[in-house]
């Protein structure tokens, strides 16, 4: 989880990865942009306002959002964590932050998921994907337009399909 891959997947294109995810032991920041343990980040905000680079957050797929997600809303990334690829709990994390929260920044998928997932995994609002493992991110990003359409509303379209083919 807390590697620093070259580039990632980001509005369904390859782009290049300045973010580095700090581990939640980590004794001190780098310098750039950093994607920080949301519960750190509450510790230190006055200390990470004066770091060099962008400030952002992760937060594993199991945390509650509700107690933080006002008070993050205005930060350019939020990474969620997925522990391992069966753990679909992330999915609901990001819409939450999309529908409830009315999050606009990017919510980037960090962790343990496949390409198979990226398809449903947008429709719930991640716009970013940085994988584990090495894979062929140009193949990947076509998994994104796996489907024409979808019967069910999800954050990118919020009226079902009977609705919108009269």
């Amino acid at each position: 989880m807390h590697q620093h891959p070259k580039q990632y997947l980001k509005d369904a294109a390859v782009v290049d990865n300045s973010w580095q995810l700090v581990a939640a032991e980590s004794e001190s920041l780098p310098a750039g942009d950093i994607l920080v343990p949301v519960n750190y980040w509450q510790a230190n905000q006055q200390q990470l306002a004066d770091h060099s680079g962008n400030v952002g957050v992760w937060i594993d797929s199991h945390e509650e959002i509700e107690e933080f997600a006002g008070s993050i809303a205005a930060l350019p990334v939020i990474a969620i964590n997925f522990p391992k690829f069966v753990d679909g709990r992330g999915f609901s994390v990001a819409r939450l932050l999309r529908e409830r929260y009315g999050y606009i920044g990017e919510i980037r998928a960090v962790g343990q998921f496949i390409r198979d997932q990226l398809f449903m995994m947008q429709r719930c609002g991640f716009n970013a994907f940085q994988f584990d493992s090495e894979i062929d991110l140009a193949a990947a990003c076509k998994s994104l337009n796996d489907f024409s359409d979808a019967y069910q509303v999800a954050v990118d379209q919020p009226e079902p399909l009977f609705k919108r083919h009269r």
